[in-house]
């Protein structure tokens, strides 16, 4: 899902460089900058001072930065870096009518222990462990919920409101609690099976992992991570940041993706194979988040 910026960014912008061209809007708590690129360019260094979320909005970059591997940075991703972290960035694609685009949110690191003390408050992780802002480079795919915040932000600073710092706090809250839960996500499907023994949510992720193919229910779950049907939904929701059942779905639509590029494996091989007991359910979760039906997706691969 790629970002769009508003039509009003167009016509207050003022093109000064052809390379990493900057638009900037500030309020209290976060700055939004846009930045154009439009001819080739390699090694850019960019710094901020505060914690920064960037997101490609249009184009390529190439990304180097400290203890990672280079990386292309595309449209729908997104990177968290920390403070006075230093980019050096190529641009392979840029030209002059096809300029590259990339807004970089610099948020209050106060704003950001803010939130951070409220989910220690109000959401404490199973395991005793705080909630914090990640001290590493974040990459990932903004999901429906992260491009829907980013793109009304786009809009918010933009608008000439007389409350948008207001509207915009309320907004970077939602961003932080939503990255930090899909931080703490990653965190546990990579290592689930090292933390299983120590860790009641990465024991039943890890679980859920190896038995895709068998029935599952909230209270069997809960029984085997010894909670309360109630506890076990609610810890499982505020760390993993998905509900048991939209978790243990999307595993299951991952894997039928993966299934159906094989053009002769059979659409009940495959929806049986991936727990799911009758195909009309089947069929409507996967056009749902993938906006096609299972058989025309398989069709791509005959």
């Amino acid at each position: 899902m790629e970002l769009e910026l508003p039509k009003k960014f167009y016509k207050e912008r003022s093109l000064q460089n052809l390379v990493e061209n900057q638009t900037s809007y500030a309020l209290r708590n976060a700055e939004m900058h846009v930045f154009e690129t439009h001819k080739n360019a390699e090694q850019v260094l960019l710094r901020f001072d505060q914690p920064v979320l960037a997101s490609m909005l249009v184009g390529k970059k190439v990304m180097h930065l400290r203890d990672k591997q280079s990386f292309d940075f595309l449209p729908g991703e997104s990177l968290i870096l920390p403070a006075k972290e230093l980019m050096c960035i190529d641009f392979p694609e840029a030209k002059i009518d096809n300029p590259t685009r990339c807004l970089a949110m610099a948020i209050n690191e106060e704003k950001i222990k803010r939130v951070v003390q409220l989910m220690n408050e109000t959401m404490p992780k199973e395991c005793g462990d705080e909630w914090a802002l990640m001290d590493y480079n974040f990459h990932f795919t903004n999901d429906k919920a992260v491009y829907g915040i980013l793109n009304r932000l786009l809009y918010l600073f933009t608008e000439n409101h007389p409350s948008k710092d207001f509207f915009v706090d309320n907004m970077l809250q939602e961003l932080i609690v939503r990255i930090l839960q899909g931080s703490s996500k990653r965190n546990y499907m990579r290592n689930a099976n090292t933390l299983a023994s120590t860790n009641r949510l990465a024991y039943i992720i890890d679980f859920i992992k190896n038995n895709l193919h068998e029935p599952m229910s909230i209270g069997m779950l809960s029984e085997k991570a010894c909670m309360s049907e109630s506890h076990f939904f609610k810890k499982f929701k505020d760390e993993i940041g998905q509900t048991p059942v939209e978790f243990i779905n999307n595993l299951r639509i991952e894997r039928a993706i993966t299934l159906l590029q094989n053009p002769n494996k059979k659409i009940k091989e495959i929806f049986l194979e991936c727990g799911f007991e009758n195909r009309s359910y089947f069929n409507r979760l996967f056009k749902k988040i993938k906006k096609v039906s299972p058989s025309q997706y398989q069709s791509k691969f005959a």
